[in-house]
């Protein structure tokens, strides 16, 4: 996943996605199982990925040259900076010049991928190579990359979502370590805030859900929330931690000056991606984001000394302090290609052989995406970036379950969220209700 464009770059490519791309890609593949080449034999396949940074390309590189030495009759031609709907277009297409593996940020398409039958099972690949999924891949990992039971993607490399925070404004605020839950982290917010004229000197929380990544998934996961029932039906109504994760936010927007205060001030503050970002500046004193960040604000080289800790926890959930929420970068077999063994053996070393996990966590600053490889001694980070590996390999971390139209369901709750925090919406359980037949009439839809 990119190193500077992560969970936003993935809500472009669902957002723009349509929802019909995928439905005629399986039509002329084989099965997982059914998969006929021989991989011991001279052969040539071809990966796309969505990698376009200097050092990112360069690391897959780098990647793909391990397998290349490790099977060197399996020659890979590698793609770059293919976006999600020139990897649909492709595997509806296939031919030569299709992907045989891809790679994509969005893990919100997993569900449309393996519905669709785009992208093959692999069960009966790690089957085949006597590999347990359950067991080499975090517990967040593991399930945003299968949806009802097919499993056509794969982990590679990961996201984990913690909290900075200034320790030179927590000093002089007095508070002496960061906050492990909701209660502290509201208190502290409110201690670090400096108000100056209508706007302020420093603010120590942006909560409103426009406020960069701070986005109702990533609120949420700390509530540990059922999205679907068993049956397939929207829980937002349902489920109390969705009605308690909305609470939470609206309260800290209204004491901390309330929308519109925080809105203007906002419009003032400098862009996610470049050096001006609010926490780089010290105009934020605390600020919810990815693990890419710590490499952003090292290179921004502010004037105050950066923390890092897990996100807080509801006070009645003390006891998975340490949590957080999990996304990442997804590899798979094209349904259309007609060398998946050989497409499997790049798709296995990629995503579960220990050093290239690590080789290519260290190279684009990622947190790894196997239980082995976040503990091993070839990892380099700096001492604060253990915080992310800890969140990743925590077993109560959470993440977004895949759905058969891709995130249009998180996209109709970050919409309650933004009607809820504004004002707009003030009886919160009839927009619960609301939001909820919306996500069960758009699946429906889907299906």
């Amino acid at each position: 996943m990119p190193t500077a464009i992560p969970e936003v770059a993935r809500k472009a490519a669902f957002a723009v996605t349509a929802s019909a791309v995928l439905l005629t890609a399986a039509c002329t593949g084989q099965s997982g199982s059914g998969a006929t080449d021989d991989p011991s034999k001279d052969t040539t396949i071809n990966f796309w990925h969505a990698w376009s940074a200097p050092n990112e390309v360069k690391a897959v590189k780098s990647l793909v040259a391990g397998f290349e030495h490790a099977h060197p009759n399996i020659h890979v031609n590698i793609v770059g900076n293919m976006t999600d709907d020139k990897i649909n277009q492709a595997l509806r297409a296939g031919g030569d010049r299709a992907p045989d593996v891809i790679s994509s940020f969005t893990t919100n398409n997993v569900g449309r991928f393996c519905s669709s039958g785009a992208l093959v099972d692999l069960n009966p690949f790690f089957d085949k190579s006597g590999i347990d999924p359950g067991k080499t891949f975090p517990k967040p990992m593991n399930e945003y990359t299968r949806f009802h039971g097919n499993r056509c993607t794969a982990p590679l490399l990961g996201d984990a979502y913690g909290l900075y925070y200034n320790k030179t404004a927590f000093a002089k605020a007095g508070i002496a370590h960061p906050p492990k839950t909701w209660s502290e982290f509201t208190e502290d917010a409110k201690k670090l805030t400096v108000r100056q004229g209508d706007g302020y000197k420093q603010l120590g929380f942006m909560p409103d859900y426009h406020g960069w990544e701070s986005t109702t998934e990533h609120y949420l996961g700390q509530f540990s929330p059922t999205y679907f029932d068993k049956n397939g039906k929207s829980n937002l109504a349902e489920d109390p931690a969705f009605e308690k994760g909305f609470t939470l936010q609206k309260k800290l927007v209204d004491e901390l000056g309330g929308f519109r205060r925080l809105e203007k001030f906002r419009a003032t503050l400098g862009d996610e991606w470049g050096p001006k970002h609010p926490f780089h500046t010290g105009q934020v004193a605390m600020q919810l984001d990815g693990e890419w960040r710590l490499g952003m604000v090292e290179e921004a080289k502010p004037d105050f000394e950066v923390g890092v800790a897990p996100l807080p926890v509801p006070d009645d959930q003390a006891d998975q302090y340490g949590k957080g929420y999990i996304t990442g970068t997804v590899a798979g077999i094209a349904a259309t290609s007609h060398k998946q063994n050989a497409a499997w053996e790049l798709v296995k070393y990629m995503t579960t052989n220990t050093d290239a996990v690590v080789g290519f966590a260290n190279d684009i600053h990622n947190v790894p995406s196997t239980l082995a490889a976040l503990k091993s001694p070839k990892l380099k980070y700096d001492p604060r970036f253990k915080t992310f590996l800890d969140i990743a390999a925590n077993p109560h971390s959470t993440t977004s379950p895949a759905s058969v139209n891709g995130g249009v369901y998180l996209v109709t709750i970050q919409q309650l969220g933004y009607d809820y925090e504004s004002g707009k919406l003030t009886d919160l359980k009839a927009g619960l209700k609301k939001a909820a037949a919306q996500i069960d009439t758009d699946i429906a839809q889907a299906q």
